[in-house]
Formats: structure tokens, C-alpha cells, sequence
């Protein structure tokens, strides 16, 4: 089967700001999209009632796939776009989907007055476990958000993108999530900003204060660290500009913080064994959470 980039669709508008993201990384990638409604059978009192039967809700989320596929293709002529309905445990349906896709997309949830979103309890369960890529997009995303300004100043989807972050751990670098970071950048002809931070000295916790001599000497091993995980991929990508942000402090804090100008925001999710709970990490968590753009999580070990 073909690689696609594929779509969990519920008719929800974050769903739909998800399918059109999901319709412009397709472009990008010249791949096709599947979009998957998941129809999850009521339970029986609810499909025995006479206005909500079984056949009726189930004929009417059919509608979802179908009319959202027919709009994405008016809107994004020359992309593929497939539709279909598939039953069960919706986090079950997706992560097996996503078996079989470049990547899986997902929607989130606005927060009302707070400059971030929320998942869900199926996203983190898809978060957890999923090996492929998944990316998330918050609702109300728009292709201009991913963009500079134009030069009255606008934002505009015919400018440049902005820069991609990666959150990365130089201690432990993996080429799939770094690899993945430097593709999207490469696609979209834009830089990649790599933000990694490390901890003050313990003393700073008693308030004592700062060696700045330390600091610094702590600063420069940790930018040294960056430096050479990323030698191999300066030669593989020549074409990418890399901005290194080596600091000081939380990982998530910065990551949020550049999510603020990024057009996508990449990070990492080690593979773990435990059967229970959404195992995304803390920062991965957390850039979720309250990340401005959207964010690709990149399962590796």
C-alpha cells in the first residue's frame, strides 16, 4: 500500500482545520491524503432508541468523510483525496492507520483565552503509541499562521515559512527524529532552529549566587555537544540553515516560547513497554499542551 498522510476525521472543526493541513503537507510531499472516520457503535439502549438508531447515526457520520473529501478536493485540485469509514475503538482505528501512513494527523482542541491547545484523551493514547509520525494541529490553524509576513506586513501564505524547531536531546540524539525535522525544513525551503537546554548548577537552587565563569563553561560544552550531533547533518542537508539555540533552563519553556514563530514544531517520543498511560514524556507533554503551531511527535527508542 502507498504511503499516505492520513486524517482522523469526526466532523469537528478542529478535525477539519487538521484535514486541511494534513491536504497542504500532502502537496508538499506529493502524497496522497485518507481521510478515516472512526464510527464507534452506540451502545445498545441508545440504538434501540427510535430518533437515534444505529443505521441512523451511522448513515449520518458517513457524511463526514465524504463531504469533507469533496471540499479538500475544490480547494487543493491535484491532490488525491480518498475518504472511508472504519469501525471501532476510535484510538485502535487510528493507530493501526497510521501503520500504513507517511504520517497521521490529528485535531486539537482551543483553549479559550490561552495561547495553546489541548488534547485529548485519544490523541495522547495515539501519542503513546503509535509508530509513526503523528502531527497535531490546533483548531483554527491557517496556512497563513505557518508563514512570515508579507512585506505590508500581512501574514501571507505566499511568503516564506517559518522556521521548523526541533526540540532535541544532545545526550542522546536520534536520526528518525532528527532526520524527520530536517526533511520538513528541506520541504517547505525554510531553516531548521534546533533548541536544546541544560541545567544551571545545582547551587542556583539555594539561592546562592551564579558563577558566571561556570556558566559559561557549561554553556559552551552544551553548544559543543549540538555542534557535533549535527556535523552529519549539515553535509546530508547543505541546503538547510540551522540555527542553534543552546540555553539555559525547562526544555518545554523554550520550545513553547519558539513555537510562537515556527511553522511547525518537531519533537521526540521514546518507545516504552508499560501497557498504561499516555507515555509522551514531560516536554512532549507539555509542548502539546500549550504549543502556537502545530507539533509532529516522532516516536523512537
Amino acid at each position: 500500500m502507498p504511503r499516505t498522510v492520513t486524517v482522523g476525521l469526526d466532523g469537528s472543526p478542529e478535525s477539519l482545520t487538521a484535514a486541511e493541513w494534513a491536504t497542504r503537507e500532502a502537496r508538499l510531499r506529493a502524497l496522497p491524503v485518507r481521510l478515516v472516520n472512526v464510527w464507534e457503535p452506540a451502545p445498545d439502549p441508545m440504538a434501540q432508541a427510535p430518533l437515534l438508531g444505529a443505521e441512523t447515526h451511522q448513515h449520518w457520520s458517513e457524511r463526514i468523510p465524504r463531504e469533507a473529501a469533496e471540499g479538500l478536493r475544490e480547494r487543493h485540485p491535484g491532490v488525491d483525496v480518498t475518504a472511508e469509514q472504519l469501525t471501532g475503538r476510535p484510538a485502535e482505528v487510528l493507530l493501526k492507520a497510521a501503520d500504513d501512513a507517511e504520517l497521521l494527523v490529528l485535531g486539537t482542541r482551543g483553549l479559550s483565552g490561552v495561547g495553546g491547545f489541548m488534547v485529548g484523551s485519544v490523541g495522547l493514547a495515539v501519542a503513546a503509541r503509535a509508530g509513526r509520525p503523528v502531527v497535531y494541529v490546533r483548531a483554527g490553524e491557517q496556512a497563513a499562521d505557518e508563514h512570515l509576513a508579507d512585506p505590508t506586513g500581512i501574514p501571507s501564505a505566499l511568503a516564506p515559512f517559518r522556521p521548523v524547531v526541533l526540540g532535541l536531546d544532545t545526550g542522546a540524539p536520534d536520526d528518525a527524529l532528527i532526520g524527520f525535522a530536517f526533511e520538513a525544513a528541506l520541504l517547505r525551503a525554510t531553516a531548521l532552529r534546533i533548541v536544546h537546554s541544560w541545567n544551571e548548577p545545582p547551587y542556583i537552587a539555594y539561592g546562592l549566587p551564579p558563577d558566571l565563569k561556570m556558566s559559561a563553561r557549561l554553556a559552551a560544552q552544551d553548544a559543543a555537544g549540538m555542534t557535533d550531533a549535527l556535523r552529519p547533518w549539515r553535509e546530508k542537508y547543505p541546503a538547510v540553515e540551522i540555527i542553534e539555540d543552546s540555553l539555559s533552563g525547562k526544555p518545554a519553556n523554550h520550545l513553547v516560547d519558539a513555537s510562537r514563530e515556527a511553522s511547525l514544531v518537531v519533537v521526540g517520543r521514546r518507545v516504552r513497554r508499560a501497557e498504561l498511560g499516555a507515555h509522551v514524556g514531560p516536554v512532549t507533554h507539555a509542548v502539546l499542551h500549550h504549543s502556537t503551531a502545530p507539533v509532529a511527535v516522532v516516536a523512537h527508542p
